[in-house]
C-alpha cells in the first residue's frame, strides 16, 4: 500500500523493470518518469529525451482480477513528442503511434472514477455515460470511437494521460488541458491535468 492508500503491486514493478530494461537497450540516452518512482525534486529539460510510464494503469482493477487494466508509454526527444503506445495485455489491445484505426460511432461519453459527488450532480441529463477505472481503457475508447467524449475535471497525472492525450490528437479529435487546446507539449509529473477529449460531432449530441 503506498502513502496515498492506493496499491502497488509486484506486477507494476515487474511491467516497469520490462520497460527500463529495453530502454537500457537503445542507443539514445533517456530520463524515465514512472508513477512508481519519486518525482520530487523533478525539474524538466527540453534539451533532455524523457520517456513516461505508468507500468500498470488500473492497479484497483488488475488486484480485483478486472481485465480493464493497461501499460502507457509516451516518447518525448528534446522537448518533442516522438510516439506513445497504449497496451491492454488482458485484453488484446494495443494502440500505437502511426496506427491506422476504424472508429466506431458511439454516443457514451466515459467519466473518470475519480469523480466527486458535485460532478454528478451537474451531469446533462439524457445522455449515455460510463465510468471504468482505468484511464488507459478510456483513453482507447475514446480514440477509437467506442466512447463519443472523455472527461475528466478532478485531475490526472502525466503517466496516466500523456500518450492517450498524443494519440488523441494524431486521430484528429479535440483535446483540452485545463480548458485550453493541447498541442502534444510535455507534462510536469508533479502535477495533475484537467482534460476533456471529444470527436468532433460530440458537441451536436
Amino acid at each position: 500500500m503506498k502513502e496515498d492508500g492506493t496499491y502497488v503491486t509486484k506486477g507494476d514493478l515487474l511491467c516497469e523493470k520490462i520497460i527500463l530494461d529495453y530502454v537500457a537497450s537503445v542507443k539514445e540516452s533517456y530520463e524515465i518518469v514512472s508513477e512508481e518512482k519519486s518525482v520530487d525534486g523533478f525539474s524538466y529539460d527540453k534539451n533532455k529525451n524523457y520517456i513516461v510510464i505508468d507500468p500498470i494503469d488500473g492497479t484497483e482493477n488488475f488486484t480485483s482480477g478486472l481485465k480493464e487494466w493497461g501499460v502507457s508509454v509516451s516518447v518525448y526527444v528534446r522537448g518533442v513528442h516522438r510516439e506513445s503506445m497504449l497496451l491492454m495485455p488482458e485484453l488484446g489491445l494495443l494502440l500505437l503511434s502511426g496506427d491506422k484505426i476504424k472508429k466506431n460511432q458511439s454516443r457514451i461519453h466515459a467519466l473518470s472514477s475519480s469523480l466527486g459527488k458535485e460532478h454528478f450532480l451537474n451531469l446533462k441529463d439524457g445522455l449515455e455515460y460510463r465510468i471504468i477505472g482505468c484511464a488507459v481503457y478510456n483513453l482507447y475508447n475514446v480514440i477509437t470511437g467506442s466512447f463519443l467524449s472523455l472527461h475528466n475535471p478532478r485531475g490526472a497525472r502525466a503517466w496516466d494521460i500523456l500518450a492517450g492525450l498524443n494519440l488523441a490528437r494524431a486521430h484528429g479529435l479535440r483535446v483540452q488541458v485545463n480548458e485550453k487546446k493541447y498541442r502534444g507539449e510535455f507534462l510536469d509529473p508533479r502535477e495533475k491535468y484537467r482534460f476533456k477529449i471529444e470527436h468532433a460531432h460530440a458537441t451536436r449530441r
